[in-house]
């Protein structure tokens, strides 16, 4: 584990599904299902559109994805269509795992911020066994406007009582990338769902977070909005 340097005064907010436990897989088969049983068109970029983003914000700026039929309704399609039992499972990524405990360790705090439900984040943080760990979460309901809005992160500051530019936040899409940057917060991506040329906004791109050091390197947002 390379995590070096002081904690002093810095914390860390950690992005859920891609970058903690790796549930992409079956979250693309549950939109694609969706999208064929409502006789839509889809391709990898239309599933991809909706990695590291809330539903409703996606389906909201693009109608023709699902002409006519109301968030609500989709809604229940989708709880429906993912509790079947042959999706793909969800995987703990070890490597975050052991990184959010090593920073626990050193007294560094940590927030959860995700575009999923609370619902979800507490089961999926208490599958990684980290669900103790966290100062809190951020979920889809806490806020107004999702990733790439830094509404979320700038929450998750708050929550920690850690200055923006203190903190360093850890994403696995272009989204969360964004979101970070936005919120003026040095961000490590993860290529857990994407290459390293669609996270090159990131400050630190690795392939798993065991890489990390503590304090990574970081700047201060250069999207600020």
């Amino acid at each position: 584990m390379a995590v070096t340097g002081g904690a002093e005064g810095r914390g860390a907010l950690f992005d859920l599904d891609g970058t903690l436990v790796n549930s992409e897989p079956r979250s693309m088969e549950v939109w694609a299902r969706l999208l064929q049983a409502h006789g839509r068109p889809y391709d990898e970029e239309v599933l991809h559109r909706f990695m590291g983003r809330r539903g409703p914000d996606v389906v909201a700026e693009d109608p023709s994805l699902f002409p006519g039929v109301s968030w609500d309704v989709l809604l229940v399609e989708l709880q429906r269509i993912g509790s079947a039992p042959d999706l793909p499972p969800v995987q703990v990524l070890p490597e975050s795992v052991a990184f959010v405990r090593s920073l626990h360790g050193r007294g560094v705090p940590v927030a959860l911020v995700t575009s999923a439900g609370r619902e979800w984040a507490e089961s999926a943080l208490k599958m990684a066994g980290l669900w103790e760990l966290f100062t809190g979460t951020v979920t889809a309901a806490d806020v107004a406007v999702g990733k790439p809005d830094p509404e979320g992160y700038r929450a998750g500051a708050r929550m920690l009582g850690v200055p923006p530019e203190r903190i360093t936040v850890f994403e696995d899409t272009p989204a969360g990338v964004e979101a970070g940057r936005r919120a003026g917060m040095g961000v490590v991506g993860v290529t857990t769902t994407h290459d390293r040329e669609t996270l090159s906004g990131a400050d630190l791109v690795v392939d798993h977070l065991t890489e990390v050091g503590w304090p990574p390197p970081g700047g201060t947002g250069r999207a600020k909005a």
